[in-house]
């Protein structure tokens, strides 16, 4: 009982600022999608916007949604503001500040018809719904401009933050077109449902009969009851305006301070120095000087690719926060001098070099080409190694010995290939392939199990084909994991490949090791089995110690490779 809480501590340390305000986010923007699609109803009725209404309303409205809802609304405000006060650097492009511009001036445009329909509701009664907006701002003030341009800026805040949300997927690329089209149809046909909406209520407006039916005291109020609510959100307006001002204010003080505080010296160990005042981070100074610095993510502690080391004394140094300690420490990283150059805001003169240095292309790319830098994404790596080499070339001629192992690495690549995985890496006689590049985490985990068949009768054809030649059949051992990676580019100029980098490649070379010892073919992590739905008494477990980890990693021991194919088969079945 006493170790349950880590997992509770280690999610608390990997969560960021940046992943509560995204969460938000989403739940907001999915309000703001609800009710467009709402307004779009307009175009065929207003009748139909008040059975949309009722639906929409039913689901925000329900007391457990609501308290999610209004919570996610009141934390993504105050981040907002917190990231205003908190952010240093303006320059990592010209749509991050447009976000964050657009995103601070919602809560004050929204705050009237907020107050107006839900407040009034709550606080006498009112029942304020698409006929009695529409005709206040269409009939009794001339409003509508105004709701136009909240309607556009909430919903280019939304789509800017869902950009930066998923543009690292795996399936963005082919999600993009369906996900543009949307983001211009949406409000397209909402603010046309409003304008027919509001068209109709115009002319129905004239009938007395109407009036009376949807303008009563119950549905709108009295002029004192306006009033008391424009007096409340002018109120709360002006309250927020004053903690918009109150941000700007901190900032001001924070930049006196640093220049009082004097400036620091941050020297890159490549000749170049720059000046900056105290508490700017690493990374935000390269920025501002235009410094080349890698970072995949952005300055969100989302990857390591920023990591520095500290060249002398690092005890006079901040203590890295939860967040930085967490990248840290998934990297395998426990040398105090190496930290994040997004998170280190150093207090006195620094010296460093940069483990990653920026990423360039290649001579011979053009320069239209876009570099494929930090996509974050679940694969399934496999490790294939030959055993036997050493002895093999000890015994041969060299040019015989690169013959076999190109045809071990041959049919290594042709039963990877059947079965969609991608080879990625030959290193000396064995291999790197990954597999998921164009599947789901389930098809990704069962190509490679049957990829590892496939492997193993290769290799039989091999031994069979060449048996005249060789002394002792051909072997080999393979490693079997998946999980999140990064993939991209790397290299140097003219040398650049594409590679996944990350945990689980580096679990599944440490258990392609481990089938020495196991005296087995291939060892498949737990975390595979499961994922591609192979029954749990399929294959033996055990229980392992993986470099670099602390806690033992449960595995599935297989003996004979060929195997994995049936079994895969039989998981699909018993799935469908």
């Amino acid at each position: 009982m006493a170790t349950a809480p880590a997992p509770i501590s280690e999610l608390v340390r990997a969560t960021s600022v940046r992943q509560v305000r995204l969460v938000c986010g989403v739940i907001l923007f999915a309000y703001v999608v609800s009710h467009f699609l709402n307004h779009a109803l307009g175009n065929i009725s207003v009748d139909a916007m008040e059975i949309g209404v009722y639906y929409h309303t039913l689901f925000w409205q329900f007391l457990p949604v609501a308290i999610v809802f209004y919570t996610a609304a009141l934390t993504h405000m105050g981040l907002g503001i917190y990231a205003l006060y908190q952010r240093r650097q303006f320059r990592w492009g010209t749509v991050e500040p447009l976000q964050l511009v657009l995103g601070l001036s919602i809560p004050g445009l929204v705050m009237a018809h907020v107050i107006g329909v839900r407040l009034g509701q709550t606080l006498y009664g009112h029942q304020k719904l698409y006929p009695q907006e529409l005709y206040l701002f269409f009939v009794a003030s001339n409003r509508i401009w105004a709701m136009t341009i909240l309607l556009l800026i909430a919903w280019v805040h939304g789509c800017i933050g869902i950009y930066f949300w998923l543009r690292l997927k795996p399936f963005f690329t082919r999600a993009a077109p369906y996900l543009l089209a949307a983001a211009v149809l949406i409000p397209t046909l909402a603010m046309l449902g409003v304008y027919q909406g509001g068209r109709s209520v115009q002319v129905d407006a004239d009938d007395g009969e109407w009036r009376t039916h949807n303008l009563s005291r119950r549905q709108v109020g009295t002029a004192a009851e306006a009033a008391t609510l424009d007096r409340i959100t002018g109120g709360l307006t002006a309250g927020y305006l004053g903690l918009l001002a109150l941000a700007l204010l901190a900032r001001g003080v924070r930049a006196l301070r640093e220049r009082r505080g004097g400036m620091i010296a941050l020297s890159y160990g490549n000749g170049k120095t720059v000046r900056v005042p105290k508490g700017l981070s690493v990374l935000e100074a390269s920025l501002r000087h235009n410094v080349p610095h890698a970072s995949v993510c952005g300055g969100r502690a989302r990857c390591s690719t920023c990591r520095i080391r500290v060249i002398g004394d690092h005890g006079a140094l901040p203590e890295p926060s939860q967040r930085e300690a967490f990248v840290l420490t998934r990297v395998g990283s426990s040398d105090p001098s190496i930290r994040l150059a997004c998170q280190l805001r150093p207090t006195s003169d620094l010296s460093f070099f940069q483990l990653f240095t920026a990423h360039t292309l290649s001579a011979s790319a053009q320069a239209s080409t876009p570099a494929r830098i930090g996509q974050e994404r679940y694969l399934v790596s496999l490790f294939v190694d030959m055993r036997g080499s050493t002895q093999l070339a000890e015994k041969r001629l060299p040019f015989d010995t690169v013959f076999i192992v190109n045809r071990f690495l041959g049919a290594v690549s042709q039963a990877v290939i059947e079965n969609g995985g991608q080879p990625n890496q030959f290193v000396g006689d064995g291999m790197l392939a990954l597999f998921g590049l164009s599947a789901d985490p389930q098809e990704a985990c069962r190509q490679a199990l049957k990829a590892a068949a496939g492997i193993a009768r290769q290799i039989d054809e091999l031994n069979e084909l060449l048996g005249h030649d060789l002394r002792q059949p051909i072997r080999f051992g393979i490693g079997i994991h998946g999980g999140e990676v990064i993939i991209g580019d790397i290299g140097y100029r003219d040398h650049i490949v594409f590679t996944a980098l990350g945990d689980a490649v580096n679990v599944a070379a440490r258990l392609q090791d481990m089938t020495k010892t196991l005296a087995c073919e291939a060892i498949v992590s737990e975390e595979v089995r499961r994922t591609a739905g192979l029954a749990d008494d399929a294959l033996p477990q055990q229980e392992v110690a993986i470099r670099g980890r602390d806690e033992p990693m449960a595995v599935r021991v297989v003996a004979d490779a060929r195997q994995l194919s049936a079994l895969v088969d039989r998981g699909k079945r018993v799935a469908a």
